[in-house]
């Protein structure tokens, strides 16, 4: 069985995924309202792999013998002046929630609960892999610019990346 100091930190992590999966739901309606689909699309993935996520740490929690919470989410933003500006967010975001797996394995550790411990290996490299993604998407954005052409360039990019990523298995 999950401590109780545990199982308060994976609850908050179950609910900072289900966050995340809004945000990334509210970015594509903002990419689909300014003509984005290849955006949008790609925001649309992200919030499905988040739910994925918030599902898989769910499951684990009640697995373990302790109780999944889901508290208030709060609203996500939808105001953006541009692309850029949607991803700089992203990136920003998932910044956060790599500090806040890297809270929760550090205190998995502490506790010599070795079971979440591993558990939470596939989260520290799912962070790792999305910090690098989203850098990528800004480096081209960056590269490429949102002016004119650019933009259309980069929606079709960024189109092209969610074409191309495998699907993410559901949650055990």
């Amino acid at each position: 069985m999950i401590s109780k100091k545990l199982t308060t930190l994976l609850n908050k992590q179950i609910n900072l995924e289900f966050y995340s999966s809004n945000l990334y739901l509210q970015m594509r309606s903002w990419c689909d309202a300014n003509s984005l689909d290849g955006c949008g699309r790609f925001l649309q993935q992200h919030a499905d792999e988040e739910m994925q996520h918030m599902n898989r740490l769910f499951n684990y929690v009640n697995e373990a013998g302790s109780m999944a919470l889901i508290g208030a989410i709060d609203e996500p933003r939808s105001d953006y002046k541009n692309v850029q500006e949607v991803f700089e967010a992203t990136f920003e975001h998932e910044c956060q929630i790599t500090k806040e797996i890297n809270m929760l394995v550090k205190a998995a550790y502490d506790e010599a609960d070795f079971s979440t411990f591993n558990f939470l290996q596939w989260y520290v490299a799912e962070q790792h892999e999305e910090e690098h993604l989203i850098g990528s998407i800004l480096d081209k954005i960056k590269m490429i610019g949102i002016e004119g052409k650019g933009l259309y360039f980069i929606d079709k990019e960024i189109g092209g990346i969610a074409d191309n990523r495998p699907e993410e298995p559901p949650a055990p």
